[in-house]
């Protein structure tokens, strides 16, 4: 089916180019109290944890948690093993039908929400945009305590994706959080004051930025960090959950090859990577998302993601498989030595991150009881792996792969298509950068053998400048992305392939789906369409049931045998979070988080229709809380300030914004959800538009002065082609309503 604009000019259909572009970061103002200063692991204060049973849990409790607490969410995943399947059964495929909203708490904010809600002893403990840490009367949403990091509010500019947290860890008492801007928190739990704070950043030069949840277990609190677009280096550490002592660190990727390694694993890297001097660069292969925990081998896996850049060619141009980038890598929990690695992408060349969620499981495999580890990251594949020991079992297409035929088993490496190499020329290929299926959680129901998870099929148009196909002149850009890609000409080519209705265009810019997969078989048992990618995560129950929202706002509860949908709640804004269920007081509860930061490039989804709107919505049968329609947004275009600009000057103006605004105000300046959509700005926004961009006069709502990167004559030339834009997506907007006009008088 060819792309359709739904009224928006041919030019603004961009937004297939931004398959890793744009999370807002606007508003939700912090406080202007000054940020306690950040101690080091050697000066934390050591403070027993206070008395009272409030999040009291540890390893014995969460492996009892089936037969003994089978309502609570005690960690990220729910158990150790991360499979997020509640066993709870009063909300079933009979009773769905009754269930309505039993409470709301709003989270002020429309920055995007994903984090999971952990349930302990009847209280909620979430965490929202700039790790605002709430504990909630989990039956009613009465907050019982709030704690405020206090994150400076320009560390929104170091966030490749949005100002967000993905969770905290509850231990012992304490409630862990990893805040945006590095450091890590312990909280008592009873009442969510600061018992000690450390730094987890190993440098302040480099754009570190912490989005993940930490986990707890074996005495110690795990956690990674984001930012390798930035060009960072990639580790996970871990720290005395009792003090915040730092007892190992493993580095991701080599760092200079002249100097000591920090431990054996590095020098092994260091052979996989050629040429160049990545280390300067940064290398990547930052572990942002999935740390799991295994009582079984005292084990914790990691995803380790990208390269820095993303193109090898430019990264390492004398090839290697650049270790350990898009990895699984398998580390004693109490030394960090590893035990065994699976590189799922050999020289990533894409952006295809193994972060994706990691589910342990026991199950059979070709006839022998196995304890495997599940994972579908980013590039396409579905891998079963051996956990004791690292060997492959199942690597299965899930989605629309192009970019490699197959997975040879014997090898265990993916067979790469050749046809589809972009060194020389641009190439359409799936996944794009924002994968198959992405950090969105998935869920894995034991007795039927099945995950369930969203996947979408985003294309993204690869293409390598000249000067990016100068491997040997790669340099690390302080405070822009620095991914090899031309994001710019990319745009561009994509408008003149639609101009001319080219042959070379994916059928589909965006298509997404919540699959019933069977990782041993492959097969699809069920699958259901949705009407654009990027929807939430999922949550299987004991009531046959399964539950995902979606970015039109709905939330909706799905037969898990057949995904015929049995229920479905309108939300009002996008929903990108995964569900949760648990009990109290013998009453089931739904639990979602909403907002996100719109991804349909045509207004298709809630989050262009109404915004982003931060909310915790808890549903039980019978409830009867009523959440009333929010107001659609205005996207009328107004009138812009004059053209000024020569043709030259846009062009140029044409590459730095999608080289330095892009990734928070989109492609062909289109932003949805929370983003300030620049062509909708006011006379008075764009008189301050130098003020704002170089003078930082919205540092303190996440808009930090780009002064560093930028030049007053750069920020003319960008300011020019946002006001081109909006003329002809103005223009368009005319032209539709004239022919709506027309068919209606001659209707």
């Amino acid at each position: 089916m060819r792309l359709k604009s739904r009224g928006i000019s041919t030019p603004a259909l961009l937004a297939v180019i931004i398959a890793i572009a744009a999370i807002a970061w606007l508003v939700l103002k912090p406080s202007n109290a000054p940020m306690e200063p950040a101690l080091s692991p050697e000066t934390a204060p050591v403070t027993p944890a206070k008395s009272g049973s409030k999040g009291m849990v540890d390893e014995a409790r969460i492996a009892k948690m089936d037969t003994d607490e089978p309502g609570a969410w005690l960690s990220y995943g729910r158990g150790y093993k991360e499979q997020r399947f509640s066993p709870l059964t009063d909300v079933n495929r009979e009773s769905v039908t009754q269930l309505g909203i039993g409470w709301v708490k709003e989270l002020n904010t429309i920055h995007p929400v994903e984090a999971t809600p952990i349930i302990v002893d009847g209280v909620m403990y979430i965490t929202a945009p700039y790790n605002h840490t709430y504990a909630l009367n989990a039956a009613t949403g009465e907050e019982i305590w709030h704690y405020d990091p206090k994150v400076p509010p320009e560390t929104a500019r170091d966030a490749c994706c949005g100002v967000i947290s993905r969770g905290l860890a509850l231990y012992k008492g304490k409630a862990y959080i990893a805040t945006l801007d590095g450091r890590l928190i312990a909280l008592d739990a009873a009442n969510g004051e600061k018992i000690w704070e450390i730094d987890t950043l190993i440098s302040k030069d480099r754009q570190y930025t912490i989005t993940g949840a930490p986990r707890a277990a074996g005495g110690k609190i795990y956690i990674g960090n984001g930012g390798a677009e930035y060009g960072v280096r990639g580790y996970v550490t871990a720290f005395d959950a009792e003090t915040g002592e730092k007892i190992w660190r493993f580095y991701t990727v080599p760092g200079n090859p002249a100097e000591p390694f920090e431990h054996p694993e590095m020098e092994m890297a260091a052979k996989t990577w050629k040429g160049g001097a990545w280390w300067e660069i940064g290398g990547g292969g930052t572990v942002w998302n999935s740390i799991v925990y295994d009582p079984d081998f005292n084990t914790v896996y990691i995803g380790v993601g990208n390269g820095t850049p993303w193109t090898r060619e430019n990264r390492s141009p004398g090839g290697g498989d650049n270790l350990f980038l898009s990895s699984i890598v398998a580390l004693d929990a109490d030394t960090g030595e590893m035990k065994w690695y699976y590189q799922t992408t050999p020289g990533d060349n894409w952006d295809f991150t193994a972060v994706q969620d990691i589910m342990l499981a026991d199950m059979e495999v070709d006839g022998k009881q196995r304890k495997v580890l599940m994972q579908a990251p980013k590039n396409g594949f579905f891998y079963v792996i051996d956990r004791s020991n690292g060997e492959l079992l199942r690597a299965h297409p899930y989605a629309t792969v192009t970019w490699a035929t197959h997975v040879d088993m014997e090898t265990g490496r993916p067979v790469e298509n050749t046809d589809k190499a972009y060194l020389d020329k641009p190439e359409w290929i799936l996944p794009g950068p924002r994968g198959a299926h992405n950090w969105h959680a998935m869920s894995f129901d034991p007795s039927k053998g099945l995950v369930y998870f969203g996947s979408h099929d985003i294309p993204f148009l690869y293409d390598m400048s000249e000067e990016h196909q100068n491997t040997g002149l790669f340099k690390r850009r302080k405070g822009l992305w620095n991914t090899g890609v031309n994001f710019a000409r990319s745009n561009q080519m994509f408008e003149e392939q639609f101009a001319a209705d080219s042959e070379e265009l994916p059928t589909s810019y965006s298509t997404g789906f919540l699959n019933a997969f069977n990782p041993i078989t492959g097969e699809n048992v069920w699958s259901i369409e949705h009407s654009t990618g990027w929807n939430g995560g999922v949550m299987a129950s004991g009531g046959g049931l399964v539950f995902q929202g979606d970015a039109q706002g709905f939330f909706s509860a799905y037969n898990s045998d057949t995904g015929e949908r049995l229920w479905q709640q309108q939300l009002y804004t996008s929903i990108v979070a995964p569900p949760v269920s648990y009990e109290v007081d013998g009453t089931q509860y739904v639990a979602i988080l909403t907002g996100h930061e719109g991804f349909d490039p045509f207004g298709n989804d809630a989050g262009h229709l109404y915004g982003s709107i931060g909310r915790v919505v808890v549903f039980k049968l019978g409830g009867e809380t009523v959440l009333l329609p929010a107001p659609e947004r205005d996207m009328t275009i107004p009138e812009q300030p004059p053209m000024i600009a020569s043709a030259e000057d846009l062009d140029r103006g044409d590459v730095l914004y999608h080289d330095v605004c892009q990734f928070c105000h989109g492609a062909a300046v289109r932003a949805g959800g929370g983003i300030p959509d620049l062509r909708l700005m006011s006379k008075e926004s764009h008189e301050a538009f130098f003020g704002i961009v170089i003078g930082g006069l919205k540092k303190d709502t996440g808009m930090a002065s780009f002064a560093d990167v930028l030049t007053a004559e750069d920020a003319t030339k960008i300011h020019q082609y946002i006001i081109s834009r909006a003329n002809l997506d103005r223009e368009a907007e005319k032209l539709v309503e004239e022919e709506e006009d027309d068919e209606s008088s001659e209707g």
